[in-house]
């Protein structure tokens, strides 16, 4: 990543919440039930959050086919001591595509042709891990476990594929969206994630507007969450 660890923890919060509101509509999307501090004698002080992913149009069709509707609800409960992860690396600035990609509905930016106004970073063109200052890997380690007969490893390899398919997307979007995040501090951040959470549950709730659709340019998060009026 071409940022410092202190930017990285300010822009993962910032694009996690962005992804979510844009994701969440009326029928499906990310619901935030909890988020509170906690302690661990290992991990030390970190978050708990837990969200419910409502998934209905992101299974592929062969899950739908046996999976209940009670499965297209996936409960999730973390433990962030940021900045504790574990798994392969992954170049974000790859152009690979494949179903959960599309799925994931992440804008396709293409960071080899991107430049940050704001700190004159990129375009990450080939072999920028070496020469971009600052830079950081992040790691991530995925366990999945599905003990149904037959389906199991296939399952696992799906959700495994997912996994990869968002963690890059989110890491690109960490990046191409930085002009909006950049300078912000971690009381801001969590500040935004309080509003955040407050406009996920407002829109799970809201009708669905027939032909409703993003129109000219995409607003920044902080726009999105005015726009939507007082989230207290």
């Amino acid at each position: 990543m071409p940022m410092s660890m202190e930017e990285y923890e300010i822009g993962l919060s910032y694009t996690i919440m962005k992804m979510e509101q844009q994701n969440t509509n009326s029928k499906e999307g990310v619901e935030v039930l909890q988020q509170v501090p906690f302690e661990d004698e290992k991990l030390g002080n970190g978050q708990y959050t837990s969200k419910d992913y409502h998934l209905q149009s992101k299974i592929p069709s062969w899950m739908k086919g046996f999976a209940p509707a009670s499965a297209l609800t996936v409960h999730e409960e973390s433990w962030c001591a940021y900045p504790n992860s574990r798994t392969e690396i992954i170049d974000i600035a790859s152009q690979s595509r494949d179903y959960w990609s599309k799925a994931i509905s992440a804008p396709n930016v293409d960071l080899t042709a991107f430049r940050s106004q704001r700190t004159s970073r990129g375009p990450l063109l080939k072999g920028w891990m070496d020469s971009c200052r600052p830079v950081m890997t992040t790691y991530k380690l995925v366990i999945m476990d599905a003990p149904i007969w037959g389906l199991g490893e296939r399952l696992e390899d799906c959700i495994i594929a997912g996994e990869r398919a968002l963690f890059l997307a989110c890491h690109r979007l960490c990046f191409a969206w930085i002009d909006e995040w950049y300078g912000m501090t971690l009381d801001q951040i969590q500040e935004m994630e309080r509003q955040t959470d407050l406009l996920l549950k407002k829109t799970l709730k809201k009708p669905a507007k027939a032909g409703s659709k993003h129109d000219g340019k995409r607003k920044t998060l902080k726009e999105e969450i005015v726009a939507v009026g007082s989230c207290t």
